[in-house]
This record gives structure tokens, C-alpha cells and sequence, in this order.
């Protein structure tokens, strides 16, 4: 897979989709040594933590915010949507706990701490499971209505909601860390959309 995700000049809308193949990409990657630890086998903690460090710094500083502005934008073209789209936002806010959680959890692992498998598991698994139900959700209906109803000023505002910045997996000067998981999204083998 190419670390970019794909140019916001294309629009929004493809952008957005993009976004969400590329984290469904890390969470599968992020799987894949949650399904090594079940086994009884070794997993990569490191990879662990840059994953979730990456989902953390990109998605739930940017991506989100973004997504939360086009929610309360489409409210009120769709107030029908309101409770839909509250709880996308509220869906935000757990990801990003979760996510701080496991990360520290995965962080004091790779600090030489000893943390419990069974929690390891199931803090990682909560993340997996809630993250992909989540994307699944904006992907299978809530993408359309906003193609369908939001407007060049939402659209505005959508962009406007979270600084610009660059992609922490594509930007030349990256840290070690997002160099490294570049190398592992380039090493794997496409995945299944739900894997």
C-alpha cells in the first residue's frame, strides 16, 4: 500500500474515503499482532505503538475534527440524522480514550513493564472492534448525505475545523518511527476490507 492517502484537491469526499482505507489498512496491520499475541507468540510492540501513536496524532487531530464539523453541518440539512451523527461524534471521543489507554499500556510494555496479556487483549481488541464499526458506519450512508447535502460553505467549514498539516506516514521529515511503519504498510499484503 502507498502511504499517501490521497490529495485533498480531489475533494473532500474522496479524501475522506481514503483516509478511512488507509486506517482500516493500520488497524489490520495492528490485528495482525493482536492475532499473534492471542496465539501465544510474540508480537511487535513497537509496531503496536507506532500504530496507535499514528492513529492518535493524525486521526484524532485532524481527521476527526474535520469529520465532527461536516456532522453538525449535516445536522441541520438533516436533522433526521441527529442522533446518528451525535453518536459518530461521541464514537470520536471513545476512539481517541481507547486509543490513549492502549498506547500507554503498549508503551510501558515496550518500557519493560509488566502488563497483564488479558488486558493487553482486550484493550487492543475494544480499539479494533470499535474503530472498523465505526469507519463501517460513516462509510454505509453517512458519506452520502453529505455528498448529497453539504455545501461548498460546509465544506469550508469542514476544512477549516483542524489545522493543516502534513501526514506524519508521508512527510519527508517524518520521525524514525513513522519511516518504520511505512516500511511494515509496504511489506504486507493487501487485507480484506473487515478484516
Amino acid at each position: 500500500m502507498n502511504a499517501q492517502v490521497s490529495d485533498p484537491a480531489q475533494g473532500p469526499l474522496a479524501h475522506w474515503h481514503a483516509e478511512h482505507a488507509h486506517f482500516r489498512r493500520l488497524l489490520a496491520l495492528l490485528q495482525a499482532q493482536v492475532d499473534l499475541f492471542h496465539a501465544g507468540q510474540q508480537p511487535n510492540y513497537a509496531l503496536m505503538v507506532d500504530i496507535i501513536a499514528y492513529l492518535r496524532d493524525f486521526s484524532d487531530r485532524f481527521h476527526h475534527p474535520r469529520e465532527d464539523a461536516a456532522f453538525l453541518c449535516l445536522a441541520r440539512h438533516l436533522p433526521d440524522l441527529d442522533l446518528t451523527l451525535a453518536r459518530l461524534m461521541q464514537e470520536h471521543r471513545v476512539i481517541a480514550y481507547a486509543g490513549e489507554s492502549l498506547r500507554k499500556m503498549l508503551e510501558a510494555v515496550v518500557d519493560g513493564a509488566v502488563v497483564a496479556r488479558g488486558e493487553i487483549e482486550a484493550a487492543a481488541s475494544t480499539y479494533l472492534v470499535y474503530y472498523r464499526g465505526h469507519i463501517a458506519r460513516e462509510e454505509d450512508g453517512v458519506l452520502d448525505h453529505a455528498a448529497e447535502q453539504l455545501t461548498p460553505e460546509d465544506w469550508e467549514t469542514v476544512r477549516a475545523a483542524a489545522p493543516a498539516g502534513p501526514d506524519p506516514l508521508v512527510a519527508p521529515d517524518s520521525p524514525g518511527r513513522y519511516r518504520e511503519l511505512r516500511r511494515h504498510i509496504a511489506l504486507e499484503a493487501p487485507t480484506p476490507r473487515d478484516r
